[in-house]
């Protein structure tokens, strides 16, 4: 896949001459509603013999249209990430465009001539909901008046989980929920976050549970407070483990939140690595216990849960 990254007013020469399809989105997570849109546009890049093309940006444009902190917003997906999922999903092209001042105040009919038709897009898939713009001007009904006959339009209808729309929003409140099985199921494959191995108080160690402290380098969402069975990959290899996120409140007050992570079946030093979690499932909350013997039995209790849990997932393969 051939990732360009557009900064506003680009160059042409940028821009391959070939014709696309080209799917539009900010695709946070590439979901599975988000997965709908881009199998849609492979169909058609394939029946047409043409490339796929796919049009994102560097940062969510609620940070622009909608003033949302950029320094806080955390991403489902960041671009390293977006990246690998779709050419994972057949992508031929991936345009990153910077969502710049100057880029957000174009108008509809200038962003149409400029990152559509520009981009030779030959037909331009996209889900319901899309828009470039205000929603009540610029959106999938009204895009048929810009493109002037142009390109081909295909709009992808709305998938739904259990009555409720398949969204980014959704995820990010199972997420933050803990309900890490629903929002893995609204995705359509592991959530995963990445991190590099740092010191951390070496509790863990002292309990019999050494922990690999885990400290995010991306604006990346963790899940809720909670205990987790994970897997993690380092050194090449992938390990299971359980995942605390929480404030260590048997041993603190009004601690930050850390994330500790306890691999099974592993002792190596792999402070200053960088890692890849994948979250897998929601164990317990996180519990203030009366004592370090009282959080050692719970502890053996989350590792059997852990084992169990993967000992059934490997069967279901």
């Amino acid at each position: 896949m051939r990732v360009i990254e557009l900064n506003h007013p680009y160059s042409q020469d940028q821009v391959p001459t070939d014709q696309v399809v080209l799917a539009l989105g900010f695709f946070d997570g590439v979901h599975r509603g988000h997965q709908a849109v881009i199998h849609q546009a492979k169909q058609i890049a394939v029946q047409k013999k043409l490339p796929l093309a796919v049009m994102t940006f560097d940062i969510h444009p609620a940070i622009v249209y909608r003033n949302a902190d950029r320094a806080t917003f955390r991403y489902l997906s960041t671009i390293d990430r977006k990246q690998t999922l779709m050419a994972d999903l057949g992508v031929d092209l991936l345009y990153i465009v910077h969502f710049n001042e100057a880029f957000a105040k174009l108008d509809p009919q200038t962003f149409v001539d400029q990152y559509l038709v520009a981009l030779h897009a030959e037909t331009v898939v996209a889900g319901f909901d899309y828009t470039y713009g205000k929603k009540s001007v610029a959106n999938m009904t009204t895009l048929t008046d810009y493109a002037q006959g142009r390109f081909n339009i295909v709009t992808v209808a709305e998938h739904d989980y259990h009555g409720a729309k398949i969204g980014s929003t959704l995820i990010r409140d199972y997420l933050d929920a803990g309900r890490i099985t629903e929002a893995n199921e609204l995705l359509g494959y592991v959530y995963q976050t990445t991190g590099e191995v740092v010191h951390g108080e070496a509790r863990g160690r002292e309990l019999g549970f050494p922990t690999a402290n885990i400290e995010s380098q991306q604006p990346e969402r963790l899940p809720g407070i909670g205990i987790y069975a994970v897997r993690l990959f380092v050194q090449g290899q992938w390990y299971l483990g359980m995942a605390s996120i929480g404030r260590n409140v048997t041993f603190h007050r009004n601690n930050p939140v850390t994330v500790e992570i306890n691999l099974l079946d592993f002792n190596a030093d792999i402070y200053g690595e960088s890692v890849k979690v994948d979250w897998h499932q929601y164990l317990r909350g996180e519990v203030k216990f009366n004592s370090a013997k009282e959080l050692v039995a719970q502890l053996h209790q989350d590792e059997a849960n852990t084992r169990a849990y993967f000992a059934q997932l490997a069967g279901q393969q």
